[in-house]
């Protein structure tokens, strides 16, 4: 019978798990709480070392159900300390359990050719040591890398909300690397199984970063896939932007000509006798188109058009907005662009002071103006409650989180473009959007 390699030591293997999703934490949970990370690290590696220490030497009918509860606490690990959903969870952690296989076995692999005819902790304890330092080079080498790999990769800013097709095919893809790379182990009769002890260690070693590269592709088209969602549906948001503009414009034309209309109306009215009562009324009607007609003149016609319809909405849901705009700033910009971000920011703050149930206290006020070189954008309300921010951005208070937000995205989008920023900040029953977009010289 042919003679297996000596397995990798126990404890090797809880600590690549282990590493493999600490890895993964600190990447996809780059602001959490220092703290509970530690707490949770070390109650994870505890925990883990226990499970591959008290398994060892069972049947090999108990092998798959102990690699399950292995990849279980893993999936705990990461649960408890990456603040992620379920099914992202399990998506990455069947990333991470081949990317902890490949760097137990790349280190095995290694060990065994610098000492094939040794074991562990074998008779030339002076060199006891080298394995150890072997351990730790290998380990960090890989998981440094395996770190820079991933950060550089994950966007903190798109969370992953993978899919359960998506989820399934990580699964049996994770599965299916495994599952090969450990045939020798179990089975030699089999045309994929080794025969000889470094051409089994070949074999687990190659299909695992085999299996590592087909997930990390398998991430890199759901990553894909979800950036292609989401443009499409910020277009969808701009396109709806610009179309209510356009039915914004329509309506302050139709009012301006009825307003134009009533002018003419109270002149002749007036060359009518009639009571003191009628004379105030047509005083303080005339009073009102005065107003009307000089509010929202910021400068520019798009900028305009979207404050009156806004301020009419306002007006008829018990909500006051107050504006102190210069659009001649804006004239920089696209059309679309300034109907995008001026009708999601006011339509946010709008939708967040509807909730409030003292009218005094429904409160909007915007803000154009220039500071320097820089055009500055301020959308502040009120409001009650507790916002919580995430990624820079308030979470949704809707239940579709994949499909909501995107119009501070599509604000954050424009002030990109134009080389800008965004920021956001909740005080004082105050929210504040700010955004800050340099200006050219003159402009």
């Amino acid at each position: 019978m042919m003679e297996l390699p000596p397995d990798i030591p126990r404890v090797y293997t809880a600590l690549a798990y282990w590493l493999s999703c600490l890895v993964l934490i600190c990447v996809i949970n780059r602001n959490g709480s220092k703290g509970k990370l530690a707490v949770a690290a070390l109650c994870a590696l505890a925990a883990q070392v226990a499970v591959f220490i008290l398994t060892e030497g069972l049947p090999i009918v108990f092998w798959l159900p102990s690699m399950m509860g292995a990849v279980a606490l893993m999936f705990l690990f990461v649960k408890t300390a990456g603040d992620v959903n379920a099914k992202d969870c399990a998506f990455h952690v069947a990333r991470a359990f081949i990317m902890a296989e490949f760097a137990a076995s790349l280190e095995w692999q290694i060990h065994f050719w610098l000492w094939p005819d040794g074991r562990f902790g074998g008779t030339e304890k002076a060199i006891v040591f080298l394995p150890v330092l072997l351990l730790i080079l290998v380990y960090a080498v890989v998981f440094v890398l395996y770190y820079f790999i991933e950060k550089h990769t994950f966007n903190p800013d798109r969370k992953l909300h993978i899919t359960t097709k998506e989820l399934v095919s990580a699964i049996v893809l994770a599965a299916t690397a495994f599952g090969l790379s450990n045939l020798s182990f179990v089975t030699v009769a089999t045309p994929f199984s080794g025969i000889a002890e470094r051409e089994i260690l070949n074999i687990r070693t190659v299909i695992d970063l085999g299996g590592l590269a087909i997930l990390y592709a398998h991430y890199l088209m759901c990553m894909e896939r979800r950036a292609a969602r989401e443009l499409d549906a910020m277009g969808g948001v701009l396109r709806t932007q610009f179309a209510q503009y356009q039915a914004y414009k329509e309506s302050e034309e139709m009012i301006n000509r009825k307003y134009h209309d009533l002018k003419h109306q109270i002149a002749i009215w007036r060359a009518e006798p009639d009571a003191a009562r009628r004379e105030a009324f047509l005083d303080r009607m005339e009073q009102d188109i005065r107003v009307f007609e000089a509010q929202n003149k910021t400068g520019n016609a798009i900028l305009d058009t979207i404050l009156t319809s806004k301020s009419m909405y306002c007006a008829n849901h018990w909500i006051t907005m107050t504006c102190v705009a210069n659009g001649e700033l804006l004239n920089f910009m696209e059309v679309m662009d300034i109907s995008a971000l001026f009708g999601n920011a006011l339509d946010n703050a709008i939708e967040s002071v509807e909730k409030i149930g003292d009218k005094a206290r429904r409160l909007i006020h915007l803000t154009v103006a220039r500071q320097k070189d820089f055009l500055i954008i301020k959308v502040e309300n009120y409001f009650e409650g507790e916002i919580d921010l995430r990624d820079g951005l308030p979470a949704t208070t809707k239940g579709d989180t994949e499909n909501h937000g995107y119009g501070l995205k599509s604000i954050r989008h424009v002030a990109s473009k134009y080389g800008g920023t965004l920021s956001v900040a909740a005080s004082e029953n105050w929210f504040k959007l700010n955004l800050l977009i340099p200006l050219k010289s003159g402009g």
